[in-house]
Parts: structure tokens; sequence; C-alpha cells
């Protein structure tokens, strides 16, 4: 068997065949020809027999390693006239338009960069972290679904940090299907704007329910006129019991400072690390922290009542309650809230009349970003990996493939390799 018979068996290209084959130093350089004699354009796809010219000097993409041997893609490119986009180079089938990698080496890069950190991916594949980004985004821009906005009926409105220093992205997840349909750069108002920009009137008819945390800059955007007009706008029940669960640990760390503050540390010393015993789930505590809450319990004080108030606030979502018994339970917590002396109770409890009839409508219709915030926790797990981009485009591409309806197979899943 000849050896660019068994390359063009070994690499499985579309679309070209193997010329030559050069073996240098732990490279490989595989010269190719495409099969077809029309040109196409990348971007708009328009066909023509005609040239304009032939690049002077060969194109050359990065493919999947062979052992320890770098495989470089090596290939003679025509340009053509465009009617649209002008004088461009041809398309080529194995390889995204603007891209110096095949698209078998992007999907294998995009798919590690959900599961590897950074570091591990960028050894692993010999190619810097800033490469992984951009293969990325163009992954995501050829294989993103553009009928992903069809069938919304039930919405969930989130922003998540990406990099620090208030770098966020705005997600827009679909609670029937539970993955992420739409996300951009910022978490104000005009970002959730062009999602619905995107959606357009018709689609946006169909919305029946949408969540979202107690800001002022999505509900503004989703009462905006056009944007979702049949739809019920649900407070989340995870940021409204997160918000008495802040309060509660205000309480905490204020009982704390007066603690270490004695002349005796030995209270301050028994207090220290009852955080978690004040904030988990009574299901969820450890033997150590459940004895650390009955300590608690026993020195009563406001400390306790605020944990009473956090408790009697999470049932009010746990159980089966009609619209009317949740807003009798609301009224009275908020009264006894209101009453407690304790000052970050008294801003939530005003908080929480504020936005009464938000809080009703999630529990009369049963909505909860709940399915939004675990996708939340893969979220943040894939963003950290994103710091060290530097363009939001690429930790959002990042996202999509983590969390998105993109179903990304590596190269070996989708193509069947060819018997000798």
């Amino acid at each position: 068997m000849r050896v660019t018979t068994a390359f063009k068996r070994l690499l499985h290209l579309d679309g070209v065949n193997v010329t030559a084959v050069v073996f240098g130093i732990n490279v490989v350089t595989v010269d190719v020809a495409l099969k077809r004699r029309r040109l196409v354009c990348p971007h708009c796809g328009h066909e023509t027999r005609f040239r304009y010219d032939t690049r002077p000097s060969p194109s050359s993409w990065r493919h999947l390693d062979l052992g320890v041997w770098r495989v470089h893609i090596r290939a003679t490119l025509r340009r053509l006239c465009c009617p649209t986009h002008g004088v461009v180079v041809e398309a080529v089938p194995f390889a995204r338009p603007g891209a110096h990698l095949t698209s078998d080496f992007d999907d294998l890069l995009a798919w590690l960069a959900t599961r590897m950190d950074k570091t591990s991916v960028a050894r692993l594949c010999r190619v810097s972290w800033r490469t992984v980004g951009r293969a990325c985004e163009r992954v995501v821009a050829t294989e993103l679904d553009p009928h992903r906005l069809d069938g919304l009926f039930r919405i969930g409105v989130d922003e998540i940090s990406w990099r620090r220093h208030h770098k966020y992205l705005t997600l827009v997840i679909d609670h029937d299907r539970g993955c992420v349909v739409w996300g951009a750069k910022g978490k104000d108002s005009a970002t959730l704007d062009e999602f619905f920009t995107e959606l357009g009137t018709e689609r946006s008819k169909q919305l029946e329910a949408v969540s979202l945390d107690l800001g002022p800059a999505f509900i503004k955007s989703v009462k905006a006129d056009g944007h979702a007009p049949n739809a019920v706008i649900c407070a989340d029940p995870f940021h409204v019991v997160k918000l008495v669960g802040d309060a509660l640990d205000e309480v905490r760390r204020d009982l704390w400072q007066q603690l270490r503050r004695l002349p005796d540390d030995r209270w301050a010393k028994d207090f220290k690390g009852a955080r978690w015993a004040l904030l988990k789930n009574p299901d969820d505590l450890t033997d150590t922290q459940a004895a650390q809450l009955a300590k608690i319990r026993r020195t009563r004080g406001g400390i306790w009542r605020a944990y009473e108030m956090k408790e009697q606030f999470r049932a009010i979502f746990a159980g089966d309650l009609t619209r009317d018994e949740a807003a009798e339970l609301l009224d009275r917590w908020c009264a006894r809230a209101q009453r407690s002396r304790l000052a970050p109770f008294i801003k939530s409890a005003k908080t929480m009349r504020h936005r009464r009839d938000l809080i009703l409508n999630a529990i009369e219709h049963g909505i909860s970003n709940g399915r939004v915030e675990g996708l939340n926790t893969k979220v943040r797990l894939i963003t950290r990996r994103a710091y060290g981009f530097h363009s939001a485009d690429a930790a959002l591409a990042l996202v999509m493939l983590g969390a998105g309806p993109i179903h990304l197979k590596l190269p070996h899943e989708r193509t069947t390799v060819p018997t000798a």
C-alpha cells in the first residue's frame, strides 16, 4: 500500500485526495488536493466554476496528533469572487472558515474544554488556551441549532459571573428542556432586550411564564411592550429564599463580632463555625452541625429567632399550597419579621411585600429556577476554566457547549473508519 493511500484512510478527511506525505522532526505534513472542481464561498455557500486566481502559497491546518507527531494538512487553494463577500479563499470540507485547525481538532478542543482544566487541555493538545477559546467560538457558531428558540413556553433568566471584576453573562434557560438556549455579555435590561429581539414577536407571544430574580433590570425588560405580553412574571424561589438566608447570615456575623469583643473568648469559640449549621437544610446537617444547632437553640436569643424565621419562610415554598394559603403565610411572616427588631429581616420583609405578587405567581404556577441553579452549578464549574479567556464570546461559547443544547461528538464517534 502506498503511503498516500495509507494516510488517506488514516486521516479520513472528506472531499480530498492525499498527494504527498513529508516526514519531518516531530511533524508530519500531508499535502492534499480538493476533489471538487467548483469553488465554494466559505461564508454563504455560493458556488461557481470560475476562479479569481490561485493563492501563491499553500494553506496549512493543524490536525489531530498522530502519536508523538504533529500532523499538518497542507493544500493550495483558489480564490473566487463572491457577489456578497467579494474576493475570498474557497472553502475546504475539513475545516471551518477562518480556522487554522481542522474541524476534528476544533471539536476535540471544545469537548475537552468542558471536561478538563485549561492547563491539562493546553498540555495534552500542545496549544495555547486562547486557541482553545477560538476553537469553542467556531464550534458554537456552526453547531448551535438555529431553531433552539422555537417552542419556548417557560423560561428562566439569570446572570452569572464568568470572570473577576464584575464581568457577567446573562443566560436564558428553557425549563422544559433543561438547557441554556441563549446567552449574551452583560446583566442589564438592554442585554435581555437582545434576547426578545432575536426571539421575535410571534414566539414571544407563546411565553407563558418567566422566572427571574428580584432585580429590577430583568423585570423591566420582560414588562416592556411586545416582549412577553402573555407571560406571568414569577420571582425565583431560589433567590427569594437566598435573600432570607443572607439576612440570617448577617445576623450571625453581627453576633460573632459581639462575642469576639467579650473578655472571655469561651462564647466566641463555641459559636465559631456555626454558619453552615444555621444555613443548611436540617435534613442535611452532619452530627457535629446538629449538635451545634442544638446549643444555639438552648441559648435562644435573636440568632435562634432568625433561624426560625428562615425555616418558616422555606416552608412556604416546600408545601403544596394554594395562592391564598401562601399569601396568608407570607403576610404573617412579613409581619413577624418587621417586629423582630433584627434589621436584616426588617429589610427583607420590605422586599417581600414589594414583590409579593411575583412570589405568589411562582407558588401558583409551580415554576422555579431550581433547574436553572442546578445548571448554574455546572456553568460555574465551566466558567472557572474560562478565567484564561479574555473574550466574553469565548466564555459564552464554553457555557453553551457545556450546558446548552449542543451535543458535541468526538471525531471517532461521528465517523466510520473505512476498512482496509
